[in-house]
């Protein structure tokens, strides 16, 4: 109950920081945006150290802490960069299903055998990214606006994939590291991504307003990570890794009601089978 109660709550935070990161991404430069939302999350993680139980680390967490940074800072740099260009209606739900797709796929590559309703998921989802990528074309579109919406469906799978990688590197630590390996991963993401906005923009200003959306989406981001952790170390990754991928169900809530960002038939119908693909992975494992 642990591990799916926290699973589902990381759902609901990972959501709700992506809408707010592809909201900044639009008012600011993408690259400012990930370093301030890595960076408050590192803070806020800091703050909250002191308060935990002891643990102690190895080596072995360490590295997978960090593997874990750059892999996790390439996918949400990817995916804010994709919610910036296109509808967060149909970019977080691409990334969604290559996230959960890429531990299968290791898993198989491994020796596991997946069922019949675990490979049917996985059809299942291919099927969906190939209806959430189906945009109707407005009159007068022209060949630029359908480049940006096919750049922005190219980025959300490469998010997937590096978020899938992320989960499975943060899935590798130990329970005795306690927090310690999201330390690792947030500071080496944190580092990685001042230092380029700082040689590619020469500055991390940005308006007051948007900055305090990017540390808002930071702070949960890292709760969303914490939750996921606390979730890997308490039940099956297969499971754990599906359920904190459900994450687009935030975020197409907050841009239907707050952006008013509206699906076409095909469109939800795409979303519908994403959100089938993941439930019917979980289902069979």
């Amino acid at each position: 109950m642990t591990a799916l109660l926290a699973s589902l709550a990381s759902a609901a935070f990972y959501g709700a920081a992506d809408f707010l990161g592809g909201l900044a991404s639009r008012r600011a430069h993408t690259i400012i945006v990930v370093a301030i939302a890595q960076l408050s999350g590192f803070v806020a993680l800091g703050l909250v150290l002191p308060f935990l139980p002891p643990s102690a680390p190895t080596h072995h967490d360490w590295i997978w802490g960090a593997a874990a940074g750059l892999t996790g800072g390439i996918g949400v740099a990817l995916l804010y960069r994709a919610l910036a260009m296109g509808s967060m209606a149909i970019v977080a739900p691409i990334t969604a299903v290559c996230a959960v797709t890429v531990p299968v796929a290791v898993s198989i590559a491994l020796g596991e055998r997946p069922g019949i309703g675990t490979i049917s998921g996985i059809g299942l989802a291919i099927i969906a990214i190939v209806l959430v990528s189906r945009q109707r074309v407005p009159d007068g579109d022209d060949g630029a606006a359908r480049s940006v919406r096919m750049r922005a469906a190219g980025t959300a799978f490469g998010s997937g994939v590096a978020i899938g990688l992320f989960f499975l590197a943060l899935a590798q630590t130990k329970a005795d590291a306690g927090m310690w390996p999201l330390v690792a991963a947030r500071g080496l993401s944190s580092a990685m991504f001042v230092a380029l906005a700082l040689a590619r923009q020469g500055s991390l200003r940005m308006p007051a307003r948007v900055a305090a959306t990017v540390i808002l989406c930071g702070v949960l981001d890292i709760l969303a990570n914490v939750l996921y952790l606390i979730a890997s170390r308490h039940g099956p990754l297969s499971v754990v890794v599906t359920l904190s991928s459900l994450y687009p169900a935030s975020t197409v809530l907050l841009a239907r009601f707050v952006l008013g960002e509206r699906l076409s038939g095909s469109q939800a119908f795409g979303v519908a089978c994403a959100l089938s693909a993941v439930m019917l992975i979980v289902g069979t494992r």
